[in-house]
């Protein structure tokens, strides 16, 4: 069985620097996997296998819609499983474009060759003179000129926040403290280093990570902050809505469940990536379900509520946590707070801003 090292990042020359490190290691036992994204937009992609000693694979996929997820679907498994089967090589590695999706490739390679290949470790790599700006702004990834598809509408933060929750280690470009701790909250478990050294070949990688939308444990101390709220109460949808932008003023990641006064049947999931927010419907709460249908929402949530069940609501309760830099917790509760429905407010008057981004859901 062929290990597999999925390697990403959104700086491509220090992903490369990294990749080519990677490479040297493996000496002539391993193999790099590579993808020229440069002619994405006219719609084809060049994949590249070499070793130390060149080039062993090369070839132009042709796409009739533009987008790093289909260049390299369905194309790079056959790649590797033909890789492992020559029995000369002791590694791959394989270098991802920044648009790309580490996690559907690790899905793929389970799905398609569990005989053959094994991903081993998932490596993201980053540059910490811009990482914090990039987790608490709101540029785009279109705005930075990474090749993408022309609908791929994500913030730089979530990609990257998204390479580093499913990666297993990061590679960073500089030992830079605020950077280190900031990366650290968003993923507790990753492996931190400022070298690939050692990284190669060695099983890091968890299939079954903890569930998306899990909140993170509370940090309050050093230069970078998580608060952890939560309220068995709803939100007031227009109190919500107003406090939104300064909500995630500082922030890099947000994420959690919450419960809005206005849609008391479905329970609705937060995330956010810098300043920008994603709020989708998760499906009903556990007291509108019958007991034999319990086992299709998360065991996360499930356990949570065993624990908090509520004798008027059930499992109804909002559960939030905001990962950030010099973040002012006091006040940030304190605006959490006010957000909340009070006990003498009624619900059905109150107008919804969020009905219309809710609507066409498939879960609605």
């Amino acid at each position: 069985m062929l290990p597999v090292t999925l390697l990403t990042g959104i700086d491509e020359p220090f992903r490369a620097a990294v990749a080519g490190n990677l490479l040297a290691a493996a000496g002539r036992a391993g193999v790099l996997v590579e993808y020229d994204v440069s002619g994405l937009t006219g719609g084809s992609v060049v994949r590249i296998a070499r070793t130390a000693d060149g080039v062993i694979d090369r070839e132009v996929i042709r796409m009739e819609h533009p987008c790093v997820s289909c260049a390299m679907r369905d194309s790079l498994v056959p790649l590797l499983v033909s890789i492992a089967a020559v029995d000369r090589y002791d590694v791959a590695i394989v270098s991802v474009p920044g648009a790309g999706d580490t996690k559907a490739l690790a899905a793929e390679i389970a799905r398609d060759a569990a005989g053959d290949l094994l991903t081993v470790s998932i490596i993201t790599t980053i540059d910490t003179a811009g990482v914090v700006g990039d987790l608490t702004g709101e540029q785009l990834i279109r705005e930075r000129g990474i090749p993408t598809a022309a609908e791929d509408g994500r913030a730089i933060a979530e990609v990257i926040v998204h390479q580093v929750e499913f990666a297993d280690a990061a590679v960073l470009s500089g030992d830079d403290e605020t950077a280190r701790a900031l990366v650290q909250a968003v993923n507790p478990r990753l492996l931190i280093r400022t070298t690939s050294a050692g990284l190669l070949g060695v099983r890091l990688h968890d299939p079954d990570p903890t569930e998306p939308g899990s909140i993170s444990a509370p940090l309050e101390g050093g230069p970078v902050q998580t608060v952890v709220w939560q309220s068995d109460r709803p939100f007031h949808p227009e109190r919500l809505y107003d406090a939104l932008e300064d909500l995630v003023a500082g922030t890099a990641r947000g994420r959690g469940t919450i419960w809005i006064a206005t849609q008391h049947r479905h329970r609705l999931s937060w995330d956010s990536f810098g300043t920008n927010i994603a709020i989708g419907v998760l499906g009903p709460w556990l007291a509108d379900l019958p007991a034999d249908r319990w086992s299709a929402v998360g065991q996360q949530h499930q356990a949570r509520s065993a624990l908090e069940w509520h004798p008027e609501h059930g499992d109804r309760a909002s559960y939030l946590s905001f990962t950030g830099i010099g973040l002012d917790v006091r006040e940030l509760r304190e605006r959490l707070d006010g957000c909340v429905l009070r006990a003498d407010e009624p619900v059905h008057p109150l107008t919804d801003p969020f009905a219309p981004y809710l609507e066409g859901s498939a879960a609605a």
